[in-house]
């Protein structure tokens, strides 16, 4: 039998999903802070309250440009939450595939503008994928041990100080 015809390779197993969420929202203001508010009760839940708050951001950012940019009358938006043993993993699905987002420059002034920004810099990773119908813009967060330092998103109050012996 040759490599095509075993079929895909299996997912590592820290690659499978733990937990899933999956939930269509329909295409108002009040269904962000729904799906935001959904997304740290769950993320807390699934045993990760120290990543529920960057969760609940991304959530509402991927959120806010499905309905400002990607929902159409009559048709809902889609919250897709996987996490695995070293990944969460949030997804947006809207129904305009033709109208791909992309960061811009933001003017000072401006009221919007700024959320594609706001995700790049929170997570490890995200990008958009292609649908028959639409497009999934989706965000990941690495998911570290405990005693594992947080790198670029560790937040310090300051130097820590060693007191000095008297």
């Amino acid at each position: 039998m040759t490599a095509a015809q075993e079929g895909p390779a299996p997912e590592p197993e820290s690659e499978l999903p733990l937990h899933e969420d999956r939930l269509d929202y329909t295409p108002t203001a009040r269904s962000v802070t729904l799906c935001r508010r959904r997304a740290a009760r769950l993320i807390t839940e699934w045993g990760h309250p120290d990543r529920a708050g960057e969760a609940a951001l991304l959530v509402s950012e991927l959120a806010t440009n499905a309905l400002l940019h990607g929902c159409m009358r009559g048709r809902l938006f889609r919250v897709h939450l996987t996490l695995t043993a070293t990944i969460l993993r949030i997804e947006v699905t809207d129904p305009r595939g033709e109208r791909l987002p992309g960061p811009r420059v933001a003017g000072a002034d401006d009221c919007y503008g700024r959320g594609l920004l706001i995700v790049a810099q929170l997570a490890d990773r995200w990008g958009v994928e292609p649908r028959t119908v639409g497009k999934t813009v989706f965000a990941e967060l690495t998911l570290r041990p405990p005693d594992m330092p947080m790198g670029p998103h560790e937040l310090r109050a300051g130097p820590t100080r060693t007191p000095t012996p008297r």
